[in-house]
């Protein structure tokens, strides 16, 4: 027997251990923080009661899967859509038990008068976004989606299509690194006193997040997808940088004082998380302390730069300083967060640095 049920989080935390096993590469986010992002009360994201829901399917009394069900309505707003999403979409390789996870979603989102319904969304854009379709043998770092083939394939069974493909790339430090050279452009930064680098150290540190988060609006403002994110929305996904942030793989770069571009890179949480089972036991503090000690690799989260400032070289001298920077700190390897198709000149970065292809993802949409 099949059953659905609503605002389980224990199961809903559960289920993609069970349904995926432990050889799986999927990793969880900490158990408290996906607690947080989905409260109601206490997620800047959510306006009102009724603006998500989340659902855990069961098989004969086992957890089988989850999904997540919800709306942005500053994004319906800025694009004049009437989009409803789904997220979070952790199944059984059972086309039953994922299609009544998928016709909860679809009901929570028809029953609003919503139109589409597309995913997988965790909980926007600038969260972990898409399903992947390829690179299933690879490790995710933080803050990638990882999914198993068969999340796909039940989603075009169930007559979603998939749109705005993505990707992600890893880049290898070793001897064989081809660091960026400095052009023209990035010495006459070096030279103008004009440009600085913000110090970044614990002092600093709700500074240069305020900076970041400028920074992050500014540049990404015409992309595809993307909403501004509100100083209220900034801090609560950053709640724990502190703990996570290692000061010398990221920087922000200043013009006349104010803020121009920046680099947000973390070192990699994924291989402690895996250790621990993302729960935050008596053993957390050995752990963390053991993984910051041998941390290799790291992920970029963005790179912006503020559009006034284009075209002067600023990107590329951050991705200089961020490469040499890791390598001095013992970091082996970078990957990054998803890259959209459509945005060639992040794609050119990613070929300059010699990345390697990680995973594919698309997004899934279904009209309703």
């Amino acid at each position: 027997m099949i059953e659905i049920k609503t605002g389980q989080f224990d199961d809903f935390f559960r289920a993609p251990f069970e349904a995926y096993g432990p050889d799986s590469l999927y990793v969880s986010p900490m158990k408290s923080d996906l607690k947080r992002f989905l409260s109601k009360a206490n997620n800047p994201l959510f306006k009102g009661e009724s603006d998500i829901a989340y659902f855990t399917v069961y098989k004969d009394g086992r957890v089988k899967g989850r999904i997540t069900a919800h709306f942005h309505a500053e994004s319906n707003a800025k694009f004049g859509t009437n989009n409803a999403y789904f997220g979070y979409f952790d199944c059984a390789d059972d086309i039953a038990c994922a299609t009544a996870l998928l016709q909860a979603a679809e009901g929570w989102a028809r029953g609003r008068g919503f139109s589409t319904i597309a995913g997988n969304y965790n909980l926007t854009a600038m969260q972990q976004i898409g399903v992947m379709t390829s690179g299933f043998d690879k490790a995710p770092y933080t803050d990638l989606v990882y999914s198993p083939p068969h999340i796909c394939r039940v989603l075009e069974q169930a007559g979603y299509k998939a749109e705005f493909p993505m990707a992600t790339f890893e880049t290898p430090l070793d001897e064989d690194f081809k660091p960026m050279k400095l052009g023209p452009k990035q010495q006459a930064i070096l030279d103008n006193p004009d440009f600085t680098f913000a110090p970044l150290n614990k002092k600093t540190l709700k500074d240069r997040i305020e900076d970041a988060r400028f920074i992050l609006n500014e540049s990404f403002a015409l992309n595809p997808q993307f909403v501004p994110v509100t100083k209220e929305e900034y801090d609560f996904q950053s709640k724990d940088m502190k703990w996570i942030i290692d000061y010398r793989i990221s920087c922000v770069m200043h013009y006349k004082g104010k803020p121009a571009g920046c680099v947000l890179c973390i070192p990699d949480l994924n291989p402690l998380l895996k250790k621990i089972g993302s729960k935050a036991g008596l053993t957390f503090p050995f752990h963390f302390l053991k993984h910051r000690r041998k941390r290799k690799r790291a992920v970029l989260i963005y790179v912006g730069v503020i559009p006034e400032l284009h075209g002067q070289g600023i990107n590329p001298l951050m991705l200089y300083t961020l490469s040499n920077n890791m390598r001095e700190a013992g970091y082996e390897v970078l990957g990054n967060t998803w890259i959209g198709a459509s945005n060639k000149a992040s794609l050119r970065q990613r070929e300059k640095l010699n990345s390697k292809l990680l995973h594919e993802l698309s997004m899934y949409r279904k009209a309703l």
